[in-house]
């Protein structure tokens, strides 16, 4: 089981929509994905028509019984081959409840070893803040995806989640992967095509040679509540999603995503 995560300290960029449209194109391939909706709001759980105020399986479960009850919270979607662990917002009082306790780090990758041989692929939706359930997302995966969207707030956002990303592998002595994943990108305005040139010059190693466009394809699958990939597969957005699994599957030359060591 390959692990990705997705995650960035500022909403709005596309990480839901990141998960969805991934985990649906590996599907279309014939993987068996897992996605993980790490993140109390849970749009990914609503994404698949779940309802984050009444699930009674969830994340919150693997902290509260143990991650040996994996199996027991994966629920199924409409999509073949996608499976769900869905989020409740009680997952935002999992700081609170853990406190300065400790060893609750470790609680998604131990969820995941109990499924290592069930799924191709695991996909974690993380929330836009440092606490317990970003800590396990980082710790648990082996390449994360930040998607930023093109636009000058968004850059900043891109430095607290760096600044981090340094901090954690620092503290857990951990090395990760990560790609920068420019989003929401519009030609037409300067503002997108300044900022995605902010981008390379600045991360010239990290960030992905591939940019996901403005695509208004992506809200109306979300409205259905399948990936974009299983409504239009020649969507431009699901072009470039194809294109960015391309980079990390057949390790592009181009692309080489740089570890963070401690």
């Amino acid at each position: 089981m390959k692990v990705w995560a997705v995650s960035n300290q500022k909403g709005g960029v596309g990480k839901t929509t990141t998960v969805a449209t991934l985990a649906g194109i590996l599907a279309s391939r014939g993987k068996r994905v897992l996605m993980l909706d790490l993140d109390p709001h849970g749009s990914l759980t609503s994404y698949f028509g779940g309802d984050p105020d009444s699930s009674s399986k969830s994340v919150y479960n693997l902290f509260q019984q143990g991650p040996q009850c994996a199996d027991t919270v994966v629920q199924e979607t409409a999509i073949e081959g996608l499976s769900l662990i869905q989020a409740t917002t009680a997952m935002a009082t999992l700081d609170r409840q853990i406190g300065a306790s400790g060893g609750k780090g470790l609680v998604i990758s131990q969820g995941l070893a109990q499924l290592y041989e069930e799924y191709d692929y695991a996909l974690l939706d993380c929330p836009p803040m440092l606490g317990v359930l970003m800590v396990n997302a980082l710790a648990a995966c082996e390449h994360l995806f930040i998607p930023v969207q093109t636009e000058f707030l968004a850059l900043k956002g891109l430095e607290r989640m760096l600044n981090t990303l340094k901090m954690v592998i620092k503290a857990k002595q951990m090395k990760l992967a990560y790609t920068i994943l420019p989003t929401m990108f519009d030609r037409r305005t300067r503002a997108s095509i300044k900022s995605l040139r902010s981008l390379r010059e600045t991360y010239p190693d990290t960030i992905s040679p591939n940019v996901i466009p403005v695509d208004t394809q992506f809200r109306d699958a979300s409205l259905v509540g399948k990936p974009l990939s299983m409504i239009n597969p020649r969507a431009r957005g699901v072009v470039a999603y194809n294109s960015i699994l391309e980079e990390i599957l057949g390790e592009s030359a181009v692309l080489k995503p740089r570890a963070i060591a401690s």
